[in-house]
């Protein structure tokens, strides 16, 4: 029965990121630094605040676009955190992560043949929603660019059938961010023509000099903004995202939300509350220990001979292989054989991210110390 399958869904695949890990899970003692997940826990008040929404029968459906308390949190946050405004009555709706906003998002914008821009290497997410929504995805090319999509690179590909410009920033699987400068030279190029930009700002309160910008600031009639709680407060599994968009688009995603999942879970709502009025700044504390981790990683990185453009944000490093003439999944699992080291061929981020592996510093420093001294052997064995 099979051959009754959506093609599009027969078409796509399972993300390269878990092909690897799944692949490398049988390997004994191996340490893995593959996978983009917090390895703090829940702020303990915030998993407080869950508990009690059990306790108090907070267990019924909420708004479609979410408690109303929790948009009007959501709303002050990006308010007070990067300048944005927006109503929380018909501008903010509460997702089932930032994963089901991205597919909303997609499903609202995209007809059969829309293309949507997108920076490569990226994270591997993208493409499938944009298939599944009869978009096609165009990747550009940002490896002379610091990993950057910048305006200069976007202004050639936007053709009659561009619908959507991805900005993924802070990135995964680079860490890079774009500054005020550039997301304006980006916004001046879109200004006016028919097409949006998805910014999916997931990781902005992970950036760590300075601040994280949104385009939003100088294209808010254009642009869908998408955050969430997963990387800021920890809380992947809570599955809590936001949609912000300007009224006369969230009107029309919202109603793909509704019939999609009709609302976030109840209880994840009221976790999520807590987290953005008691718990806005818990993100600092982590990110300040990701910041050490990232220096130490680093560090490490450049004195084996690695290539590495360094991160401002997130936490990832995607460092070049090029100089070792393999493919990043031979190198990839070599590591993992003769290292006991896990990292993500950079294929599994578009064919621009053949010659580089993704590795993920969210993890312990005793673990990354550990890692780190089995590569150097690994280095000064094979390749020295």
């Amino acid at each position: 029965m099979e051959h009754l399958v959506n093609s599009k869904v027969k078409e796509i695949e399972i993300s390269g990121i878990r092909k690897f890990f799944n692949l490398v899970s049988d390997f004994d003692d191996v340490i893995s630094l593959t996978i983009g997940q917090p390895d703090f826990a829940t702020p303990e008040h915030v998993k407080e605040a869950g508990i009690k929404a059990i306790q108090e029968n907070f267990t019924t459906y909420t708004h479609n676009a979410g408690y109303i308390e929790l948009r009007e949190a959501a709303s002050q946050f990006v308010l007070k955190k990067y300048g944005l405004s927006y109503s929380p009555e018909t501008e903010v709706i509460t997702t089932v992560g930032a994963s089901q906003a991205i597919d909303c998002t997609f499903r609202t914008l995209l007809e059969e043949g829309s293309e949507v821009i997108l920076p490569s290497p990226v994270y591997p997410g993208y493409e499938p929603l944009i298939k599944l929504a009869g978009g096609v995805p165009i990747y550009v090319d940002t490896t002379k660019t610091d990993f950057k999509l910048t305006a200069d690179l976007i202004a050639p590909y936007i053709t009659e059938n561009t619908r959507c410009v991805v900005l993924p920033y802070p990135s995964n699987p680079t860490g890079v961010t774009l500054n005020n400068e550039e997301l304006r030279a980006i916004a001046n190029l879109v200004r006016g023509k028919d097409l949006f930009i998805l910014s999916d700002e997931i990781y902005s309160e992970l950036v760590y000099d300075g601040t994280h910008h949104s385009i939003a600031t100088y294209l808010r009639d254009q642009t869908i903004v998408i955050n969430g709680l997963s990387k800021s407060h920890s809380m992947t599994g809570w599955r809590v995202g936001f949609l912000f968009a300007p009224e006369s688009v969230a009107k029309h995603l919202l109603k793909v939300h509704q019939y999609n999942v009709s609302c976030a879970t109840s209880i994840a709502q009221k976790a999520a509350l807590e987290a953005l009025t008691n718990g806005i700044d818990d993100a600092n504390a982590m990110k300040n220990s990701y910041k050490e981790r990232l220096e130490y990683v680093y560090d490490r990185l450049i004195k084996m001979g690695f290539d590495v453009v360094k991160p401002n944000g997130a936490f990832y490093l995607f460092p070049s292989i090029a100089q070792f003439n393999q493919t990043s999944f031979d190198f990839a699992l070599s590591l993992v054989k003769n290292a006991g080291v896990a990292l993500v061929p950079g294929n599994a981020f578009s064919e621009y991210g053949e010659g580089y592996v993704r590795l993920s510093y969210a993890y312990s420093m005793e673990q990354l110390k550990e890692a780190m001294d089995r590569m150097e052997s690994y280095m000064n064995n094979f390749f020295n």
